[in-house]
């Protein structure tokens, strides 16, 4: 059977980008937008909307640089404006040759927002789209709040296609714009349009504000649509826009006529970069890309995974670049912890095991958090025994931070019996004492993991005086692990996490 073709548009670098409090720099917009061309293998992307500031004309054009050089260039597409070709020329002076021209897909916000009747505002697009033409320009239209106008002033919609049918143009963009959709409508409104304009193409954008955006990104994509807008960690204005991670997995697990060229393995990659960039975290739960997505807590899942993977579906962390994890509190138990014990290599008896697994679930009752690597600390401790020592021992450090002058730490570190000590400076204290930690180990040969990522947390309602959590996510080759510590010092919480991962390499 042949496969039905679905383009993917994705709009984090323009839509995405309307998401409260975010802005991209320069230098992120390109580095996102080779990611999403050359890494995930979406098929366009949405950059930027014209007119906006001179920093996003400067990004484009080292987008649209960088794509040229490297036959990218009609990927690339700019949202643009109904405005006697103002927009047009900011077009040429970025170097884009595909619009994506905002128009009004609502009587209501026709008759309302511009004041004009159908025929002057067809009359302004066609202008429009003969212009960008003449400058070699391709043009796709968007009818805004084109859901509303299906819903109220659906005979303007046909009234409106049929007016583009016979315009020029490669693509016709129908945005939810308000989110307002359920699926029934969604099948309903682009099945009609399908049938109706068989010459268009048609391509869905949804939105997420009753959380319904995937659920309409499949009815669209059963009612014949050609093409579908989505954003990274589903960024977006209010609730935000249809996830790309979730429908990737929709499309692939049950639309089986449906083909997509997206590389799933570099989802997870591309999420947290945009996380990174935009300083918005991934909800933990989030599907697909969320740290507790494909982590098991509860014992009795742990245990059916050891027999025959019985809480195992379709959607296999290895898809997306990541790994099952077994997490380690209160409702664990000991089949978690024997799944953390085996990925270590160490081995418990059945007595010894029982103790463990109650220090952790009182643990757990304190709301401490265990991970894997926390497990020879607790051995050690509940055990009261020698078979756990520590290879390297932080014995003494020095933090100095004087107004003017850059921080430092002098630190000594016993490794396996041996002392070394060593000085060094940094853009913070922690940052010094890696420093140190760091030409320490360079001169014993040793690489020192990534720090990839550093949370630090105090209990909510606490005082300055409270206990800080800091907790420390490295990369060690293609591996991650976490190791955190606890202290009255954020700075020394970071210390004692770094200690556990010089006994973990």
């Amino acid at each position: 059977m042949m496969k039905r073709k679905i383009e993917i548009m994705d709009t984090t670098l323009r839509d995405g980008e309307q998401t409260s409090g975010v802005s991209f720099s320069v230098s992120e917009k390109l580095t996102l937008a080779k990611l999403l061309l050359e890494e995930l293998k979406v098929d366009r992307i949405e950059v930027a909307s014209a007119r906006v500031s001179d920093g996003e004309l400067k990004a484009v054009q080292q987008i649209t640089s960088w794509a040229t050089a490297h036959n990218y260039i009609n990927n690339i597409e700019v949202l643009t404006f109904v405005d006697k070709g103002v927009s047009i020329k900011w077009m040429q002076d970025a170097g884009a040759k595909v619009q994506n021209l905002l128009t009004k897909g609502s009587l209501n916000h026709l008759t309302h927002q511009l004041k004009k009747t159908p025929e002057q505002h067809f009359k302004e697009i066609e202008e429009t789209i003969l212009l960008a033409q003449n400058h070699q320009i391709e043009t796709n239209v968007y009818l805004e709040d084109w859901s509303n106008g299906m819903r109220n002033s659906k005979a303007y919609v046909h009234q409106f296609l049929n007016f583009l049918s016979h315009q020029p143009i490669k693509r016709v963009l129908l945005p939810d714009t308000l989110g307002v959709l359920t699926h029934t409508e969604t099948f309903t409104y682009i099945s009609e349009l399908v049938k109706k304009y068989p010459t268009l193409h048609f391509d869905f954008h949804g939105h997420n504000d009753y959380d319904l955006s995937v659920a309409n990104v499949m009815e669209a994509i059963k009612a014949g649509c050609h093409g579908l807008h989505l954003t990274i960690n589903g960024m977006g204005e209010r609730a935000g826009n249809a996830p790309m991670a979730s429908v990737v997995a929709v499309i692939n697990d049950f639309l089986p006529d449906v083909e997509i060229d997206l590389k799933e393995t570099s989802l997870y990659k591309v999420s947290r970069l945009v996380s990174t960039f935009t300083g918005f975290g991934i909800p933990a739960n989030k599907p697909i890309v969320g740290e507790n997505v494909f982590t098991q807590t509860a014992g009795i899942h742990a245990d059916g995974d050891s027999k025959k993977n019985l809480y195992f579906n379709d959607l296999l962390p290895e898809r997306f670049g990541r790994k099952r994890q077994y997490a380690l509190g209160k409702t664990s138990g000991k089949a978690n912890i024997l799944k953390n014990l085996q990925e270590l290599g160490l081995t418990l008896n059945d007595d010894d095991l029982g103790k463990v697994t109650q220090r952790i679930i009182e643990l757990g009752d304190k709301k401490e958090k265990v991970t894997k690597e926390d497990l020879p600390y607790i051995i050690s401790d509940v055990l009261d025994s020698d078979s756990y020592q520590e290879k390297v021992i932080v014995k003494s450090y020095v933090l100095t931070h004087s107004k003017g002058l850059k921080p430092s730490t002098t630190v000594a570190v016993e490794i396996e019996n041996e002392l070394f000590e060593e000085n060094a400076q940094g853009d913070g204290q922690f940052d010094a004492f890696m420093n140190a930690i760091t030409k320490i180990f360079k001169a014993k040969n040793i690489k020192l993991p990534k720090l990839i990522d550093y949370a630090v947390r105090i209990p909510p309602g606490s005082n300055s005086d409270a206990l800080c959590e800091t907790i420390i996510t490295w990369q060690n080759g293609e591996n991650e692990f976490k190791t955190r510590g606890l202290d009255s010092d954020q700075t020394v919480s970071a210390i004692k996490a770094t200690e556990k991962m010089l006994n973990i390499i």
